[in-house]
């Protein structure tokens, strides 16, 4: 059966969202056509906005409506902690969790040598002019217990080495192979609470 050109495009875009296969985008498509047009104009609008009105904090890398995010601008946190994040996602999991009061630094990418992927260079130059300027005392690394995390952590446990700041990472309450994102506000506040240093390589 020959569909419409702008029903197949469409499909095909809402395919592209993690976790939706085409089936569950047809889905979509269809849900779109039953439903109130005042509605699925605003919902085209509310997406439009948000690529033009949402951009990423220029200090933290976190996401903002202006040059700076919230937590940047205020002056009440603890800037002698950050806290590194993969993504922005992970950055939002850790706010709204309510357990961390200090500073975020979000890598924008980690280290995935089978994706292609790696932490940007100037994020890592970012973070150690930020430490500096602080006066940060630990950094602390929420990074996803999986071995891409644990080679996200080595790299930047090595290009801090330089640095008189504490490196500690998240412990237990999360699961080997989970996603920060999606833990809950007790499972943060548990591994926040029980991170650990990380041991300095022989030879630091």
């Amino acid at each position: 059966m020959s569909l419409p050109g702008s029903f197949d495009e469409l499909t095909g875009l809402l395919g592209r969202f993690p976790g939706v296969g085409q089936k569950t985008a047809r889905r979509m498509v269809f849900f779109l056509l039953s439903s109130d047009p005042a509605w699925v104009s605003a919902l085209a609008e509310s997406i439009s906005n948000l690529r033009e009105r949402v951009r990423s904090c220029s200090e933290c890398g976190n996401i903002s409506t202006g040059d700076l995010c919230g937590v940047c601008m205020d002056q009440s946190r603890d800037r002698k902690s950050i806290c590194v994040v993969e993504s922005q996602e992970d950055c939002v999991a850790m706010e709204q969790s309510g357990v961390f009061g200090g500073c975020y630094h979000v890598l924008g990418g980690r280290c995935s040598p089978l994706e292609d992927e790696d932490v940007p260079a100037e994020s890592l130059d970012r973070l150690r002019r930020r430490i500096v300027e602080y006066g940060t005392t630990e950094v602390i690394l929420a990074l996803n217990p999986r071995i891409e995390g644990d080679m996200t952590a080595f790299l930047l446990q090595d290009s801090l080495k330089e640095l008189a700041v504490k490196i500690t990472r998240l412990s237990y309450g999360l699961p080997v192979g989970g996603s920060i994102g999606y833990a809950d506000r007790v499972t943060l506040h548990i591994a926040l609470e029980s991170r650990r240093e990380m041991e300095k390589e022989e030879g630091d």
